[in-house]
C-alpha cells in the first residue's frame, strides 16, 4: 500500500474519532465547550491534512463528482462550525451555547456523508 495513502487513511480517521467526540460529547452534556470547540479545530485540521493526502495520491484536490461536491462542502461547514463555536464561546452568548449542539449533528451528519462514500468507493477500487 502506497505510503501517502495510509498517512491520509490515519489522519482522516484520526479527524473522524476527533470530531464525533466533539460532537456527541457537545451533544450529550447539552452544552457548547471550549474543549469541544478544541476537538472541533483538531478534526477540521486533521480531515484537512488527509484529504489533502488523498489528493496527492489520487492526482487532484477536487474531482466534480459527488464524492467532491459532499467533501469540499463538508470542509467547508466544519470551518464554519469551528469558527462559529468560537465566536459562540468567545462573546459567552449563553442562548447559542445552550442550542448549539442542533448546528453540531446536522455538519456532523453532513461531514458523515463524504466519509462513508469515501471509505465505499475505496472498498471497491
Amino acid at each position: 500500500m502506497h505510503t501517502m495513502l495510509i498517512f491520509a487513511i490515519v489522519f482522516i480517521n484520526l479527524a473522524m474519532v476527533l470530531y464525533t467526540i466533539g460532537v456527541w460529547a457537545e451533544r450529550i452534556q447539552l452544552r457548547l465547550k471550549w474543549w469541544h470547540t478544541r476537538l472541533f479545530w483538531l478534526g477540521l485540521v486533521c480531515d484537512t491534512i488527509g484529504t489533502s493526502a488523498m489528493a496527492e495520491v489520487g492526482g487532484a484536490l477536487f474531482k466534480f463528482n459527488f464524492h467532491g461536491i459532499t467533501g469540499m462542502t463538508a470542509i467547508v461547514l466544519m470551518l464554519f462550525h469551528a469558527t462559529w463555536a468560537t465566536w459562540v464561546l468567545w462573546h459567552n452568548d449563553e442562548k447559542r451555547i445552550g442550542t448549539f449542539h442542533r448546528f453540531s449533528i446536522f455538519v456532523w451528519i453532513m461531514w458523515m456523508i463524504p466519509m462513508i462514500g469515501g471509505m465505499i468507493m475505496g472498498a471497491r477500487v
